[in-house]
């Protein structure tokens, strides 16, 4: 039996199409009112210069209460501000007043005369060149790392092969395990063909990767969101959170093609950094090597970096002090969501201070909501030793 048709409430549909309509008209009177879009506005300064990259410091307003600096250590693919997106969502705000000492890398925008760059170069060449200038002008011995994403595992292998300048060590969605096969980007990887991307393109375009990850959750991130905006589009400041987004998504780097060869196929599709077999230069990876404190945060629902490829470096590195830290949430809220303010940002301070020998700070953090908790309930995650 056939269902019968339906004429849809004609009135309805008219004050609907009216309404959308009158969105539309006021989000473009809105849109002229942006005349810029501003991103990564936490005040700082360059410091250190190296071909395409920059390294940064952080200005701090207040006073510095974490004697030990942090670097901060972003992926190639994408650029650092997600970090300082916009001043009530920041990350580096975040810390910065919570008294940490912070620097951050910009690792810039490959061209062809960057092809033939390698992670020995990235890895013993560029980060090791930025944390021996920190050390060096902060008079420390050992600095703290936090790696995000790609970053994290650069920053995992570089604790692994320089011990001795790394005081603590704090990863961030970042992939040690790729055997995992629970997120399409690791099932593609395995199976993509890295000699002719890298034999075709030299340097790979930051629009073709972007595609790709676009590509992953294809409804979301390409029909979804933009309906979704007309929610917010005749409101100036959520319509500006949503541009300043949509700028971090498609302001993408191109990549090295010999280091982005190397790092295809030595771990997504050969998974040696975890078999001990990765080789960085002439020296061959050994994550028991990470000897100093661990934080290694993940987050539940992160479609990039799976939590699988996440939470098995707690059980290779040679430290027993490793704390491994659950977030709820994606990938992206780890930076820009409202837990991530209010929870992650002031346990992670609270755990660097603690294991920087300094006390200053401690009822401050106690006092905050949410942060004090938040990383008592991480410590029971530890993992044993």
């Amino acid at each position: 039996m056939k269902t019968p048709f339906i004429l849809p409430d004609a009135k309805k549909v008219i004050q609907e199409l009216g309404e959308l309509n009158r969105k539309l008209i006021k989000g473009a009177s809105t849109l002229t009112e942006v005349d810029d879009i501003d991103v990564g506005t936490a005040p700082k300064e360059l410091v250190y210069e190296e071909d395409k990259l920059k390294l940064y410091h952080y200005k701090q307003e207040g006073k510095v209460t974490c004697r030990v600096p942090v670097l901060i250590v972003y992926a190639l693919v994408n650029r650092q501000y997600m970090l300082d997106l916009q001043p009530d969502r920041s990350i580096v705000r975040n810390l910065l007043q919570h008294g940490m000492d912070l620097y951050i890398i910009d690792w810039g925008y490959p061209t062809k005369a960057d092809m033939y760059l390698t992670l020995d170069d990235y890895i013993n060449g560029y980060l090791n060149n930025c944390v021996d200038y920190i050390r060096e002008t902060t008079k420390n011995d050992k600095i703290n790392l936090m790696g995000i994403c790609q970053g994290g595992t650069f920053s995992g292998i570089y604790s692994a092969l320089y011990p001795e300048k790394v005081k603590n060590l704090v990863t961030m969605v970042a992939p040690f395990d790729f055997s995992t096969n629970d997120g399409l980007l690791f099932s593609w990887s395995k199976h993509m063909n890295a000699d002719a991307l890298v034999d075709t393109y030299r340097v790979i375009p930051g629009d073709f990767l972007n595609e790709g990850f676009l590509k992953l959750m294809p409804f979301t991130l390409n029909i979804r969101k933009y309906v979704d905006m007309l929610d917010v589009i005749e409101d100036k400041e959520k319509l500006l959170n949503f541009l300043r987004m949509e700028k971090w998504i498609f302001d993408s780097p191109g990549q090295a093609g010999e280091c982005l060869r190397q790092f295809i196929k030595d771990c997504y599709q050969g998974n040696k950094l975890v078999k001990g077999e990765l080789k960085v230069g002439d020296r061959v990876v050994d994550l028991k090597n990470i000897t100093m404190p661990l934080l290694n945060i993940y987050a539940a629902a992160d479609h990039l970096v799976p939590p699988a490829a996440t939470k098995p470096l707690n059980d290779l590195v040679g430290t027993a002090d490793k704390t491994l830290y659950e977030f709820k949430g994606g990938h992206i809220g780890v930076f820009v969501g409202s837990k991530s303010q209010k929870e992650l940002a002031p346990a992670l301070s609270q755990w660097l201070h603690e294991r920087a020998g300094d006390k200053a700070l401690k009822k401050t953090l106690k006092n905050t909501k949410g942060g004090a908790e938040k990383h008592e309930k991480s410590r029971r995650n530890r993992s044993s030793e």
